[in-house]
């Protein structure tokens, strides 16, 4: 009963859960150790159960040998006083004893604690997003699900023991597929969980009649009737009396007889395609890019571009000690700057920052208003300058580096991105007809962009450039610097760009978006749109 009462309270208390954990890494490092609290509480139970079932075996074994000798002469036996003494005791007091004893209750202490951890825990939501987060790495990487099954994902040590998706897995991700229409990847999904099925594996919730049954649907739905055909009526050798099967078979049957006159319908593909063309063409750019493809470094722009010593115009601070600065585009400039930042430094950011991640938003551009959006998966948190030191010295880094005035800018933005995290291809400045995100400031638009690594990310994670084809790979402790706006005070559209998905790793970085408002005399206007 106390189980059943707690359970009920557990139901409850997971929609009260914190929702938007798979989008940080950073936060769902906390779950670890929660489940392992978890972990540590259940063994207590585990050994607390056991002991009483130790007593209670103890106690049988030994009425066991008891009564074996008794029946054996039951009135020689009770001819005893003390055996006739002892029997009554029993029934009247040591049963009711043992009945005690089986009835106690041991998971109290282990159900109060996973019922207070259990407002931590993640949503269904967070389920869902980190099934898509997979079927996106599944698309962005070009990888197969059995590569992604097996755990065997590219750029992870040889060495390591792969985490590996069961039957189970497969079918959740193939169902959060199904449920939001995407039947190119429920397909997918369906037939990575039929395959290990085949292969032997045991599942624990799901069987071959659900996997064919929403596998025949999905291909259904793509125009393959002949492949629906066949999952219906392999469906069907294992359940003859399921209901749905049946009814799909005799109008699958119905609808090839009806195709052979009209010609078969295309085969649908990604959940993507009912998107206008110019996002379908920006889309796959952004994801080739990703995969380090359609590059458009040419040897000439190569030559180029250079490695320096930069002090910025014999900067006081950096005359004896410049810092190293790479050119990683020439038009529009894009330039990195090398350990701008300490280990330790960066480990006071993120300290600074976990406690307050929140799911990062964007501007929407109907209403100007800040939401979130599935093509943002990140979490962000904002640290002013007065909040510690090592803030306010960061800042007046990048201005002594940059030669631009930070009093403008907005506070330092530290992101950290979670399961398949990206930020699909988007501006950085305000655009002309969208209303005025940054009115409200009074500081004008964003005219600099300064986005600094603090983690190195084993694969994926890259910032791409789609207008110009152009990548930058995360660097720790290294910073990456480029002009939004050209010097007319135009946006420069070149610099439309995105944060790939985070293949394998975990990927932190800060952003300082800096304003026109103070760089009237640092980076003077021009009425021509120069670089």
């Amino acid at each position: 009963h106390v189980w059943a009462e707690l359970l009920l309270v557990i139901v409850f208390t997971s929609s009260l859960a914190r929702s938007d954990v798979f989008t940080s890494i950073g936060h769902m490092t906390d779950l670890l150790f929660t489940e392992k609290d978890l972990v540590t509480s259940l063994k207590d139970y585990i050994r607390a159960e056991e002991d009483k079932l130790a007593q209670i075996k103890q106690w049988a074994d030994k009425l066991e040998l008891l009564s074996t000798a008794a029946t054996r002469d039951p009135d020689g036996f009770l001819g005893h006083p003390v055996n006739a003494f002892k029997l009554i005791r029993r029934l009247t007091t040591e049963w009711t004893e043992l009945e005690h004893l089986v009835l106690t209750d041991t998971s109290d202490a282990f159900l109060s604690n996973l019922t207070i951890q259990r407002q931590h825990f993640p949503s269904d939501e967070d389920q869902s997003g980190a099934a898509k987060a997979l079927t996106r790495l599944l698309d962005t990487y070009q990888l197969d699900t059995d590569t992604i099954s097996t755990g065997q994902i590219p750029g992870s040590p040889a060495d390591t023991k792969h985490s590996a998706l069961t039957v189970d897995d497969c079918f959740e991700v193939g169902r959060v597929a199904y449920s939001e229409g995407d039947y190119y990847h429920t397909e997918l999904w369906m037939l990575q969980a039929l395959a290990q099925l085949d292969q032997g594996e045991t599942p624990a919730d799901v069987d071959a009649v659900m996997i064919l049954d929403h596998l025949s649907y999905s291909v259904y739905q793509q125009g393959e009737l002949e492949r629906a055909l066949a999952f219906t009526e392999k469906l069907l050798e294992l359940d003859p009396t399921h209901q749905r099967a049946t009814g799909n078979r005799r109008y699958f049957e119905y609808q090839l007889a009806k195709q052979t006159k009209v010609g078969k319908r295309e085969k649908g593909r990604r959940q993507e395609e009912h998107q206008p063309d110019d996002y379908q063409s920006e889309k796959k750019k952004y994801e080739q890019l990703c995969r380090g493809e359609g590059l458009r470094m040419t040897p000439q722009r190569q030559s180029g571009l250079f490695c320096r010593y930069y002090d910025n115009g014999r900067h006081p601070k950096y005359v004896i000690g410049p810092v190293k600065q790479e050119d990683e585009w020439d038009h529009p400039r894009i330039v990195r700057y090398h350990d701008v930042l300490s280990n330790r430094e960066m480990e006071k950011v993120k300290e600074l920052a976990r406690p307050r991640l929140r799911r990062a938003t964007v501007h929407d551009p109907r209403t100007g208003q800040l939401t979130t959006a599935p093509y943002r998966v990140s979490k962000s948190a904002w640290l002013g300058a007065f909040e510690h030191p090592i803030v306010d010295q960061i800042n007046q880094r990048i201005e002594d580096i940059t030669g631009l005035d930070v009093s403008t800018a907005e506070d330092l933005q530290v992101a950290n991105y979670g399961v398949g995290g990206q930020y699909e291809p988007h501006f950085d400045f305000g655009q002309k007809d969208e209303p005025d995100a940054f009115e409200e400031l009074g500081t004008g638009n964003r005219i600099a962009t300064w986005l600094l690594y603090m983690s190195d990310v084993q694969a994926g994670g890259a910032t791409v450039f789609t207008d110009i084809g152009a990548s930058v790979l995360p660097q720790k402790g290294s910073a990456v610097f480029w002009y939004n706006l050209r010097p007319s005070g135009d946006g420069d559209y070149r610099t439309r760009h995105a944060a790939c998905p985070v293949l394998l790793g975990n990927k932190w970085v800060s952003n300082k978006w800096i304003h026109e408002r103070g760089q009237e005399f640092r980076r003077r206007c021009d009425l021509q749109e120069s670089a």
